[in-house]
């Protein structure tokens, strides 16, 4: 494809996609002729139009044990079976029940694997992104024989709790484990050998990626939300957030920000949402306080 117009130097060009063509500008030179229309020619109104008129399946998916990429038999059109012979109809019905099963042990397992992703991911509300990582993480633990002498559903959760860190989706193991009927010892064990073999490579969480969340929940201002960062920000520069864990220090700066922007919420309520003791955030609440020299502004505040 030229870039410059060899006649008259000109870098404007105009696309005429009815007779195919791409001409200059300036002197109407043709430059491109022939061009191939890669538009559909057919227009839908609505999504029940869009799919009669439609001539190609869905997407590549990592979600599907077959990629998406597989055809079935569909339930059209049974009214002109009645016009065959019994014994033609009955192999009709035998070659649509073979047509859905799965073929090898590797197929059965992602099936069932991807079904209960597909419901612990509802369940915690994760995107698609997640899925579609988490996904691709459990073949290539299949791939590699990572599977065997593992519950199924402990590799799910060890992969979604690794596709979780990777997209920086605040979710603690206590969540997965939870949603996966998994116990939390279990699914952390799993996650250090899956990574560990599959050499995945993940940075230490960050509690500044739980404050959004856990301040919408406790419904909490921007201006709020905000201020826990900036305390956490301090607190990183000071090294006071290594060693930690993030859930802890996160309710602790949100603790102290809804303090001090007078939106208070009690230490109960910002443990439960999350997911720590009360212990806890006192602990780290006071070497926050301490460290950063906020004790005078959080007894004015209290």
């Amino acid at each position: 494809m030229a870039d410059v117009c060899p006649e008259c130097g000109s870098t404007k060009f105009i696309y005429d996609s009815k007779r195919g063509e791409k001409i200059c500008a300036k002197c109407g030179l043709v430059l491109e002729e022939r061009q191939i229309d890669t538009t559909q020619e057919w227009r839908a109104f609505d999504y029940e139009q869009k799919q009669k008129r439609d001539r190609t399946g869905s997407f590549l998916t990592y979600t599907r044990h077959d990629k998406g990429l597989s055809t079935s038999i569909g339930d059209h059109g049974y009214t002109d079976l009645y016009k065959l012979k019994p014994s033609q109809r009955a192999s009709f019905y035998r070659l649509k029940r073979w047509h859905s099963q799965v073929s090898t042990a590797t197929e059965r397992n992602l099936r069932y694997a991807l079904s209960e992703l597909d419901r612990i991911s509802s369940a915690l509300g994760l995107p698609k992104n997640i899925r579609e990582t988490t996904a691709l993480i459990y073949r290539k633990a299949v791939t590699k024989g990572l599977v065997r002498g593992r519950s199924m559903e402990s590799v799910v959760a060890a992969a979604l709790y690794a596709a979780c860190r990777k997209h920086n989706v605040p979710r603690t193991l206590d969540e997965i484990a939870e949603g996966s009927n998994v116990k939390k010892r279990e699914v952390g064990r799993t996650y250090r050998f899956i990574t560990r073999e599959l050499g995945i490579k993940l940075l230490p969480t960050s509690p500044i990626d739980y404050i959004s969340r856990f301040a919408s929940e406790l419904k909490l201002s921007p201006k709020t939300q905000q201020k826990a960062v900036e305390i956490l920000k301090r607190a990183q520069s000071k090294d006071l957030v290594s060693g930690r864990g993030p859930t802890g220090v996160a309710a602790a700066a949100i603790y102290v920000a809804s303090t001090l922007t007078n939106e208070k919420k009690t230490q109960r309520e910002v443990a439960e949402v999350a997911g720590v003791t009360e212990v806890t955030i006192r602990n780290r609440y006071k070497e926050l306080i301490e460290q950063l020299g906020m004790e005078d502004k959080m007894a004015d505040a209290l």
